[in-house]
């Protein structure tokens, strides 16, 4: 139960961290964001960079996808310029788990009492630096306590079967990414756990891989639930979204053990090497995507259109 008390207290402590991060970047570029994405995706292309680049900084495709429904709904955008926007915010995520591999435990106190100090001043563009420096010391916090918490926590009977079940099946550790990704609405806090385990071998490579795989589909629900009342187009994109990422992984589901024995490869750390997966994953799985965007977007709104 202590344990348990930790893991959530570890889950809020992240979650949170991304939250004051992402608000701090938005308020200091959300506006000129929007203008750019609007200017910026004429083609499918243009529409990927701007999306990727607009992820990174912001640190959550989630946001980007929000932003772009906001667009949609107002007028600004298309669904067909989405598209690429969408393609973009899957590699621009990847940004963020490569970051979150630095080991700057040493900063991280210093980090937060600068950004707990700037928080609190007047100027509302020291709060917004403050709120993303204590949000780095509040992410990379939690990561050290996932880490800290994998081997007391995998000792627990249900755990340990629950781990089991992952370690035997692919599907249940896709269908376990998605569902719990789904629930806290972070694909970056499902894979930092994930990486947690992961670091202290008690999940497989190619488990991790699945269940990274279930989170890019379970960030969807962000996007879904941003479409609600938001007009015809703006449900189209979120359609568009929830199926490139399922394609992705369906496409992807049946090279995960080739996959995992070539992870080693790219790092010797087994949590680096999943976040490079990612990487490669969401940029291969986009650029097969990009050259036939438009008739992927034809077909969404044939299948999702009336």
């Amino acid at each position: 139960m202590v344990y348990l008390l930790f893991f959530l207290l570890f889950l809020a402590v992240f979650i949170g961290g991304m939250t004051l991060l992402r608000k701090g970047l938005f308020e200091l570029s959300a506006s000129r964001m929007k203008n750019w994405l609007t200017v910026m995706t004429d083609t499918p292309l243009k529409g990927l960079i701007a999306g990727t680049i607009a992820t990174a900084l912001l640190h959550s495709s989630s946001a980007v996808m929000v932003i772009t429904i906001g667009l949609i709904s107002a007028g600004l955008l298309k669904f067909s310029q989405s598209i690429g926007i969408i393609l973009g915010s899957n590699i621009g995520t990847t940004f963020t788990l490569e970051i979150i591999t630095f080991n700057i435990d040493a900063f991280i106190v210093p980090f937060a009492v600068i950004g707990a100090i700037l928080m609190v001043s007047r100027n509302k563009t020291w709060q917004n630096i403050g709120a993303i420096s204590f949000g780095i010391a509040a992410v990379f916090a939690a990561m050290r306590g996932f880490t800290f918490l994998a081997d007391p926590v995998t000792s627990l009977p249900i755990v340990e079967l629950a781990l089991a079940n992952l370690n035997n099946s692919h599907l249940v550790s896709i269908i376990s990414g998605t569902v719990v990704t789904a629930m806290i609405q972070s694909s970056t806090a499902m894979t930092g756990i994930i990486m947690g385990f992961l670091s202290e071998g008690t999940l497989s490579m190619d488990s991790a891989i699945a269940a990274m795989l279930g989170a890019n589909i379970g960030t969807c629900i962000t996007a879904m639930l941003a479409s609600i009342g938001a007009g015809k187009e703006a449900r189209l994109t979120a359609f568009a979204h929830v199926w490139l990422n399922i394609a992705g992984a369906a496409v992807f589901y049946l090279f995960i053990d080739q996959i995992a024995a070539l992870a080693p490869m790219s790092a010797t750390r087994p949590e680096v090497q999943l976040a490079h997966v990612s990487v490669i994953y969401n940029i291969v799985a986009s650029l097969l995507v990009l050259p036939v965007a438009e008739k992927f977007g034809k077909m969404i709104e044939f299948i999702h259109g009336k």
